[in-house]
């Protein structure tokens, strides 16, 4: 009984420590929160641990956010190391990140999951032109960040789709601030800030909406299941240095080419699961 009891979390512990892995180096390597690896590995896993169906999706993306905040943080303090991050960026769109986020908590439970993967696959999908292409890599529309009612928009709306869909917002901040005259080493570097602002209210967020609630996997507080996240952290903290050294020390073309690469298979890898 107890060999049993073993091996049934063997399995998920392994998946969820290599999906740790990749995220820590995606969080170092493109600014963003891990999101794009994680959640995909917990629909995987967490059914393993007794999540039901109807739930999947809130667990998932509740506890991405939770491994966010460790991988961001981590991320953030490396790219620190080498005064990439512009944390004044940071500070003036922090407010308007977060009201972002509340909604997107309070909307989480009325969206389709299946729509949301077509959705977000396909704009995912859109988003890695600008970075696989030369003519559009190159492209500038403005020589520095919007203010007033325009930041208030973006930022808020980084924040609310990010919630939804359990990632740290670095794809969208990325290309906001390249087509604004930001470096894509700068832009990197401070987006895996935005993850941080964005998983801390989210990961609460999700916690309280889903205190009570039936079905839920072994060891979940609401909709983030403890377990996972430790697991998913444990590693991601080991690599997230590894990928932002390693963000440092490709070209910027070299840069971008990867970054699109990378959106176009998650792009894909949505929509596939929008479909099935």
């Amino acid at each position: 009984m107890t060999e049993a009891l073993v091996m049934s979390w063997l399995v998920p512990a392994l998946m969820m420590l290599g999906a740790g892995l990749l995220a820590g180096f995606a969080a170092g390597l493109f600014g963003i929160g891990g999101g794009f690896v994680v959640v995909p590995a917990l629909f995987a896993v967490l059914p393993l641990l007794g999540a039901a169906q109807d739930e999947l999706a809130h667990v998932a993306v509740g506890t991405s956010l939770a491994t966010i905040v460790a991988t961001s943080a981590r991320s953030v303090q490396a790219h620190a190391r080498k005064g990439a991050v512009d944390f004044d960026l940071l500070r003036s769109w922090a407010i308007w990140i977060v009201l972002g986020v509340g909604a997107g908590v309070m909307l989480a439970a009325r969206i389709s999951s299946d729509m949301l993967a077509l959705i977000f696959g396909g704009g995912v999908m859109l988003m890695a032109l600008h970075f696989l292409f030369p003519v559009l890599a190159r492209r500038q529309i403005a020589s520095e960040l919007p203010g007033g009612y325009a930041r208030a928009g973006i930022a808020g709306g980084l924040g609310a789709f990010s919630s939804l869909l359990g990632i740290g917002g670095g794809t969208i901040a990325i290309i906001v601030m390249t087509l604004c005259g930001k470096s894509i080493h700068r832009s990197i570097a401070t987006a895996a800030g935005i993850g941080f602002i964005i998983a801390l209210p989210g990961m609460i967020g999700f916690m309280l909406i889903g205190l009570g609630m039936p079905g839920l996997p072994a060891g979940s507080v609401g909709y983030v299941n403890i377990p996972a996240t430790l697991a998913i952290i444990a590693t991601s903290v080991i690599t997230a240095p590894w990928g932002a050294a390693a963000a440092h020390r490709l070209s910027p073309a070299m840069l971008r080419q990867i970054f699109g690469i990378y959106l176009l298979c998650i792009g894909a890898l949505m929509v596939r699961h929008g479909l099935t």
